[in-house]
């Protein structure tokens, strides 16, 4: 039986630098809450290979890093073709004048070393402008199958101590595949790093799939599965890919799970006697627990970061609105007013929005606003698109945007809470459901 993940052991070394450098972090900031900014100008020089096994690996980490920065849109990569100067070593003087030249205004330098199975990455980040370096030298190491995680936490790193955000690239992504006609579909569940690479099939295409969402730890995955002839929620192991259906919640159709911030329990919506309702339960042990009690369609549940509250969707009020309660049992408040129907929310990992799919006017949306309602802000809009979901530091959403007519078909794209830097995320086939992952351990 396969296994998704590669068994990365991280290694973090600090590799001291000039003295006089020591946490400088010079003029480099980018505040990505900017409505509109110019990318920053970086050059990746090439990985310095330490050793014949390392030669094919330098280029490929280099060329993930910059990948990863660029696709942000908040950095303009200098190629190694437009590069003037050349580091021979990794210790050696870096020549502003050569980097400033190109118009370089971050550099990111490194080494690749292997022995067996083993590979060492070693990187530094400079500021050209002023001349100093950003932060220490960092160390990383692994397995050679690993070595995408290496250069995804290589350009963590950079973008961390550029933006003062958290990182999110060394992070996987939970999707439902769709292959066929639009009228006889074949889904699957399905695993690949935020960047396409390293896709793992978890299910196969027998019965209908929908909405993953990771545990806390990333270590399971719960979802909606038709595999009995009706919804239910089911969990599954992403390593072993042994599953099993989670108890009943007093009827016979269950959906739309998540995870609390914990991991020790799911909440979900449920139909019992023809009215669908929020229940939780402990997977620790004990009986579902209902969460709501209205003649009203409850449905898409999502915890608060400290999991003390939940947003959700409901008709309550006549049309698909949200509403936030406790995350037991507690009187709701509405926080949608906007013109249209509001549906599919979930909390941001910083807890200081919800996202959404609004429908209004003959389009579907992907916005966001504050916990309180305030502070509306349409990132999309297209015939339809629907279902956001969380990069792990908050900053950026991926949704599904399907095409219409006979040969139209979902696909995962994803842009940041400002609107910009719409993107269509690479899979093989038509995909839907997005769910992006914790960042990896």
């Amino acid at each position: 039986m396969r296994r998704l993940f590669t068994g990365l052991a991280v290694a973090l070394a600090m590799l001291a630098p000039p003295a006089a450098a020591q946490d400088a972090r010079g003029p480099l900031r980018i505040e990505i809450t900017d409505g509109v900014i110019e990318p920053l100008a970086f050059a990746v020089a090439p990985f310095l290979a330490r050793d014949e096994g390392a030669q094919g690996l330098a280029g490929d980490i280099g060329e993930v890093i910059a990948a990863d920065l660029e696709g942000t849109g908040l950095f303009r990569e200098i190629p190694a073709d437009a590069q003037v100067a050349r580091v021979t070593a990794f210790d050696a003087p870096v020549l502003w004048a050569d980097w400033a030249a190109v118009g370089a205004q971050a550099l990111v330098t490194g080494t690749v070393a292997t022995e067996g199975d083993r590979v060492t990455v070693q990187f530094r980040l400079f500021d050209v402008v002023s001349q100093q370096p950003l932060g220490d030298g960092l160390q990383f190491a692994g397995t050679r199958d690993g070595w995408r995680r290496m250069a995804h936490k290589v350009a963590d790193a950079a973008y961390s101590r550029i933006t003062g955000e958290d990182p999110y690239f060394d992070s996987r992504v939970a999707f439902v595949e769709e292959a066929g006609p639009k009228d006889a579909r074949r889904m699957r569940l399905a695993v690949m790093d935020y960047d396409g690479a390293n896709l793992t099939y978890l299910t196969g295409s027998e019965s209908i799939v929908l909405a993953p969402r990771f545990s806390p730890d990333g270590s399971t995955l719960i979802y909606t599965s038709f595999d009995s002839g009706v919804p239910r929620v089911t969990l599954i192991d992403v390593a072993t890919l042994t599953g099993r259906p989670l108890g009943g919640a007093g009827g016979t159709m269950s959906f739309a799970p998540r995870f609390a911030p914990d991991g020790s329990r799911v909440v979900y919506s449920a139909e019992v006697n023809g009215n669908t309702d929020l229940y939780a339960l402990d997977l620790r042990g004990g009986t579902p627990a209902r969460l709501t009690d209205d003649s009203s369609i409850e449905t898409a549940p999502s915890f608060s970061p400290d999991g003390s509250r939940i947003v959700f969707e409901s008709d309550r009020s006549g049309t698909p609105q949200l509403y936030v309660m406790p995350s037991t049992v507690g009187e709701a408040t509405r926080i949608s007013f906007g013109e249209g129907r509001y549906g599919t929310p979930v909390w941001s990992p910083k807890g200081d929005y919800v996202a959404f799919t609004k429908q209004n006017a003959g389009r579907f949306h992907i916005g966001v606003m504050r916990i309180d309602g305030s502070e509306e802000r349409l990132l999309t809009g297209a015939f339809l698109d629907e279902g956001p979901t969380w990069a792990p530091n908050g900053r950026v959403v991926m949704f599904t945007r399907a095409t219409p007519g006979a040969a139209g078909a979902p696909a995962l794209y994803s842009v940041d809470i400002t609107g910009r830097n719409l993107q269509r995320a690479p899979t093989p086939e038509a995909a839907s459901d997005p769910a992006w992952g914790p960042l990896l351990p």
